[in-house]
């Protein structure tokens, strides 16, 4: 017995509804990831990037953000990001933690590097160097007695970094994932990080955490998707890694592979143009 609505004409119909159904959602998943890339997409054919020299030849120079610590006794905390280094520079960029403490005549920086072998590197040197070729940014920075008691924090956070032993570009734990876990664990260190900051958003339990710059809040699947709102970092959208956001309060757009356009984040720049290297 065939139900009112539901005769062969209803029936030679569904494929037609159904095919048509896919085809409007196949086009706005295509939409969504032209999207996505048109930011890196406009990296990759109109940004500073070098494909084609070797890392050994790049700029290491440091960009003057870091004072003297032969200058000044008091305790420093600095957080940098460049943009990433080759083909990676086109999503993302690179994040790194600086600390000396009072009285001390060096710096030392935390990061995760992943070269021939996956490793937390702590090394002396000027904090501020180029990252292969690129100016850093300091995002953020401690001075006096909040950097003196903000250092053996971020020495503890170091040392119990859950994923020490684990690298993946994307959707992470990488370099960003190691920076952001450690801003997590210091309340002291508000950080925005820039939304280039691919794995930033990738932790290690549950689906909300603290943003990054304690303002506010985030959700996010193991960095694949999620969603934060803040003060500070406004409203951001990640969607497979690259975070799309509008800040409100400091009128700005976010956009992947590009960065922050619109009022500056509050960072200094080792480069007049940090959205843009």
């Amino acid at each position: 017995m065939v139900r009112s609505g539901q005769g062969p004409e209803h029936m030679a119909s569904f494929p037609r509804t159904l095919a048509r159904l896919t085809a409007r959602w196949l086009l706005r998943l295509l939409l969504t990831l032209a999207l996505l890339l048109a930011g890196p997409a406009y990296m990759l054919a109109f940004g500073d990037l070098q494909f084609e020299r070797s890392w050994r030849g790049m700029d290491r120079a440091a960009a003057g953000l870091a004072p003297d610590p032969r200058e000044i006794p008091e305790a420093v905390v600095q957080v940098y990001a460049a943009r990433a280094f080759n083909w990676r520079g086109v999503f993302a960029v690179h994040t790194w933690i600086a600390v000396k403490p009072e009285g001390g005549s060096a710096y030392t920086r935390y990061e995760v590097t992943r070269w021939r072998r996956v490793s937390t590197s702590t090394h002396g040197g000027a904090p501020d160097r180029a990252w292969f070729g690129n100016p850093p940014t300091l995002l953020t920075e401690l001075r006096g007695a909040s950097a003196a008691e903000a250092i053996p924090a971020i020495e503890r956070a170091v040392a119990g970094y859950p994923f020490a032993s684990r690298y993946q570009a994307w959707p992470g734990p990488n370099s960003n994932t190691f920076t952001a876990w450690i801003v997590r664990q210091v309340p002291a260190l508000r950080v925005e990080f820039p939304p280039t900051a691919i794995g930033k958003d990738y932790w290690q339990t549950g689906m909300f955490a603290r943003a990054p710059s304690g303002t506010g809040i985030q959700f996010a699947l193991r960095g694949v998707i999620g969603v934060t709102l803040a003060r500070t970092e406004g409203m951001e959208l990640n969607v497979l890694g690259l975070v799309v956001g509008v800040d409100p309060l400091r009128p700005a757009v976010k956009i992947p592979g590009v960065g922050r356009i619109g009022m500056d984040g509050g960072g200094r720049e080792g480069d007049p143009d940090p959205a843009i290297p």
